[in-house]
């Protein structure tokens, strides 16, 4: 009995230094710009104002994760034909700029019915607090067909929120 136990004692040690010595090592799958445990951001990881003068209303908020997603926002009465207010998508480093898309799914103001989705992919190029992109939206109709889309010639200029 006694050497059962101190069998059970030493193969429970060794499970924990075994278990604890991983969780000191790098993760082989940690996203790109990381040492260790000390995250890295890439440059554009982080909330910004932007401002689209291509879209109904131009002031948006963009929120790029390290994970290489990202979140877009307006307010939900700046188009007065569409609900169209959030938008959620991805972003990736394309040499010394980024790539992003996002997609927004729309209703109907007055039917409050499933309108579409627009998908807007955008070249992105970040300079510190200050991000410039250009935009090329798609549009599909509810039954998921093309629709027209706006022209976008005008760059998307945005500015990095930061503390005081």
């Amino acid at each position: 009995m006694r050497a059962s136990r101190n069998l059970f004692a030493l193969l429970l040690l060794a499970g924990t230094a075994l278990s604890a010595s991983g969780c000191e090592r790098e993760r082989e799958d940690a996203p790109v710009g990381t040492s260790g445990d000390v995250p890295r951001a890439h440059p554009i990881v982080g909330t910004w104002l932007v401002q689209d003068p291509n879209a109904p209303f131009p002031y948006h908020l963009y929120v790029f994760n390290a994970d290489g997603t990202m979140q877009q926002a307006n307010p939900d009465a700046g188009d007065p034909r569409t609900s169209d207010s959030d938008g959620k998508g991805i972003w990736a480093v394309r040499g010394d700029r980024f790539e992003a898309k996002w997609v927004e799914v729309t209703a109907d103001r007055t039917t409050h019915r499933y309108a579409g989705r627009l998908e807007l992919t955008m070249q992105i190029t970040v300079k510190g607090d200050s991000l410039t992109a250009f935009e090329t939206v798609k549009v599909f109709d509810a039954a998921g067909a093309p629709a027209p889309a706006p022209e976008t010639p005008k760059p998307l200029l945005g500015a990095r929120i930061t503390l005081p």
